[in-house]
């Protein structure tokens, strides 16, 4: 079975939540703004910074956290349902889908190739994604869903065409 167990101070110390669904608003729950460190079972989760699923997306793969990047910051958490198996996104130079384009199925540095800082578009064909500003990892952040077919960086993403790395999640042990 999916869970996410949260507690409320690091190295899983202090009060504790068990969660197999998702929770659109933690502070309903009396456990909004506390967590400090987490336990991932089965497929990833994702914590976010305000209720229903909004603010900075934090993705969390199957494993323990004795600390999280965002203590005390995250009010709502979402079970990634998604296949996360094989998976595709499409990425593009040019807005609306134009221009080179690059099919990628893995994590990738695109500091080390042609599309380093030129992506302004893309579509999801398969899996979540993780798309980050810098390489390694770095920088601001943000969430790609199946089907997303995102036509214009600049306007829907403020990334200005500054995407270097990205990644797909890793589906969770079969339980």
């Amino acid at each position: 079975m999916n869970r996410i167990t949260v507690y409320e101070r690091a190295n899983f110390e202090g009060l504790s939540r068990e969660f197999t669904c998702d929770v659109p608003d933690l502070h309903e729950l009396d456990f909004g703004d506390c967590i400090a460190s987490l336990k991932v079972v089965g497929q990833p989760w994702i914590a976010y910074t305000d209720p229903k699923y909004e603010g900075e997306p934090h993705a969390f793969e199957e494993g323990e956290y004795p600390s999280v990047g965002r203590p005390n910051s995250f009010s709502a958490l979402r079970l990634v349902h998604h296949d996360l198996g094989d998976p595709q996104i499409t990425l593009y130079e040019c807005p609306d889908f134009q221009g080179a384009c690059k099919v990628v199925t893995e994590e990738t540095n695109l500091a080390y190739g042609y599309f380093n800082d030129r992506v302004a578009s893309h579509i999801v064909q398969r899996g979540v994604w993780l798309l980050y500003q810098h390489p390694g990892r770095g920088g601001w952040h943000c969430l790609a869903w199946p089907g997303e077919r995102l036509a214009d960086y600049k306007l829907e993403l403020n990334f200005q065409a500054r995407l270097s790395h990205l990644r797909p999640l890793q589906p969770g042990r079969p339980q």
